[in-house]
C-alpha cells in the first residue's frame, strides 16, 4: 500500500492557527510557525509570502466556517427574529469558544496590534453582511418594514452585543430567553406608544 505524503501547507496552516491563537498575532513569528508544524522555515514561504497572508488564510477560513455555523442555524418557517437570535446565540457561543478570536481580542484590548484589530473590525463585517442580507430577505418577504440593511444590521449586531457580552458590569448578565424578548421588545415592537 502506498502512504500518502504529509500535506506541508495543511501542516504549516494548522500550525499557524495554533501559534496566532497561543501568542497572537503580534508574537507569532514564521519560525515558531515552521518549528510547530515540523518544517523548515523555506517551506512555510513556498505557499505564503509573508506572515499577513498566513495569518488572512487562517481569517478566511474562520469566516467561512462562521457563515456555515449561521447557515446551519437557520430554519425556514421561523420568524425572523428568533431566526436572527439563534444564529446571534451561535455565533457568540462559537467566538466565545475558539482560542483565536478570544486571543485577538484580548491582543486588540492590551496591546492594539493593528493586525489584530483588523481581523477583528473583518469578522464584524463578516455578520453585519450575513445579518443584511437576511434583513433584506425579511423586508422583501415582508416581515419587516422597509430599511437600510447594513445600518440595521450593524445596530441589531450591537443591541445584542451590548444585552450579551458588553453590559456584564453594568447589570446581571441575561439568559438567551431575556435577551430575545428584550430585542423583540426594542426591535419589533418599540417603545412608541400606537
Amino acid at each position: 500500500m502506498e502512504r500518502k505524503p504529509p500535506d506541508r501547507r495543511k501542516q504549516v496552516v494548522e500550525a499557524a492557527n495554533r501559534s496566532f491563537s497561543t501568542f497572537g498575532y503580534k508574537a507569532t513569528t514564521m519560525d515558531q510557525v515552521a518549528k510547530l508544524a515540523g518544517v523548515g522555515k523555506g517551506t512555510i514561504y513556498t505557499f505564503f509570502a509573508n506572515k499577513e497572508e498566513l495569518f488572512g488564510e487562517i481569517m478566511g477560513a474562520m469566516t467561512r466556517e462562521l457563515r456555515q455555523v449561521a447557515d446551519e442555524t437557520i430554519v425556514p418557517g421561523l420568524s425572523f427574529v428568533d431566526n436572527l437570535m439563534n444564529v446571534l446565540n451561535r455565533l457568540l457561543d462559537y467566538r466565545d469558544r475558539h482560542e483565536l478570536t478570544v486571543k485577538l481580542a484580548q491582543e486588540v484590548r492590551d496591546i492594539g496590534t493593528p493586525m489584530a484589530k483588523e481581523a477583528m473590525d473583518a469578522l464584524e463585517r463578516a455578520i453585519v453582511g450575513y445579518i443584511a442580507r437576511h434583513v433584506k430577505i425579511a423586508v422583501d418577504e415582508g416581515e419587516i418594514k422597509r430599511c437600510d440593511e447594513n445600518l440595521t444590521a450593524y445596530l441589531m449586531l450591537k443591541t445584542y452585543l451590548a444585552m450579551t457580552v458588553e453590559s456584564v458590569h453594568l447589570r446581571e448578565p441575561m439568559g438567551k430567553e431575556q435577551v430575545l424578548e428584550h430585542f423583540r421588545f426594542y426591535w419589533m415592537e418599540g417603545l412608541a406608544i400606537r
